[in-house]
C-alpha cells in the first residue's frame, strides 16, 4: 500500500468512528480545474464610472501613491499602471473595506505595537478620513492636492507620514495610516489580477511566481532548469 492510499484510508476510518452521523458538505466547481469555469469570489460592482467606493480625486491620490511606494523600473511597471488604486478601491467597498472580520464593539484602548491596529476606525474609514486629511495638509501647506505635488515632495509626505511626524490633525494616526496604504497597494501590485490590480500579472511575472497553477506534474523532474511559465489568472483575460 502506498503511504498517500495509507494516509487516506486511515483518515476516513478515524472519521467514521468519531463522527458516526455526520455528512459531509457538497461543494461545486471541483477539479478538474478549466479557465473560466472555477467558482470566482464575489467582488464590489463599481458604480457608474467605474468607481466602487472612492471619489475620481480620491482614485488619482491613491494611484499616486502607489507609484511612489512601487515606481515603475526596468524590471517592472509601477503601482499606479498596475491598477493599485484599482484593486483598494473594489476592496474598500466590499467586507473588507466595512472590517467585518474584525472586532467592533470596544473599548478601544492604545496597545502595543504588537498588539496591532487598536483604532474603531474601518480601513474604508481609515481611507477616507485620510486622504480628506493629507488633501487639507496639501491644500494649506503647497496651495497644491497631492497628485499636483512633484515627486520629491510626495516622497518628503510620505517619509513623514511613515515616521508619524507629520501632523494631519488630532483625529488621524499618520503613522498608522501610511501602514494601511502601504499594505493595500502592495496587495494591489501581488493580487490575482481578478481583483482590479497587478495588470497583465506584471508582479508575478517579474516574480517568476505561476500564480492559480493547476498542478505542477509535468515540471516536477525539471529540477534545476529554467521554467519559464507563463503565470495563471483566475480570469482568462487580465486587466
Amino acid at each position: 500500500m502506498q503511504r498517500r492510499d495509507f494516509l487516506s484510508s486511515a483518515l476516513a476510518l478515524a472519521a467514521a468512528s468519531t463522527l458516526p452521523g455526520a455528512r459531509a458538505d457538497v461543494i461545486s466547481g471541483g477539479q478538474p480545474w478549466e479557465p473560466g469555469k472555477a467558482n470566482t469570489p464575489a467582488l464590489a460592482a463599481p458604480r457608474q464610472g467605474g468607481l466602487a467606493f472612492f471619489t475620481q480625486a480620491e482614485l488619482d491620490t491613491a494611484g499616486a501613491m502607489a507609484d511612489r511606494l512601487i515606481p515603475a523600473d526596468e524590471l517592472s511597471i509601477g503601482g499606479k499602471e498596475a491598477g493599485c488604486a484599482t484593486f483598494i478601491d473594489r476592496q474598500l467597498a466590499g467586507d473588507y473595506g466595512k472590517g467585518a472580520t474584525l472586532y467592533r464593539l470596544g473599548k478601544f484602548v492604545k496597545g502595543t505595537f504588537e498588539q496591532g491596529s487598536q483604532s474603531p476606525l474601518t480601513p474604508a474609514e481609515r481611507w477616507r478620513n485620510g486622504l480628506a486629511a493629507i488633501d487639507r495638509y496639501c491644500q494649506t501647506t503647497f496651495s497644491k492636492t497631492f497628485v499636483q505635488l512633484e515627486g520629491t515632495q510626495q516622497d518628503d509626505l510620505l517619509h513623514a507620514m511613515e515616521s508619524g511626524k507629520l501632523n494631519l490633525g488630532s483625529e488621524v494616526d499618520t503613522k498608522e495610516l501610511f501602514e494601511q496604504i502601504l499594505g493595500n497597494v502592495r496587495e494591489g501590485f501581488l493580487a490575482d489580477p481578478l481583483y482590479g490590480g497587478n495588470k497583465n500579472m506584471a508582479s508575478w511575472k517579474m516574480l517568476g511566481f505561476p500564480g492559480a497553477r493547476y498542478d505542477f506534474r509535468d515540471l516536477i523532474g525539471k529540477k534545476g532548469q529554467k521554467l519559464n511559465i507563463i503565470p495563471t489568472s483566475l480570469i482568462d483575460n487580465t486587466l
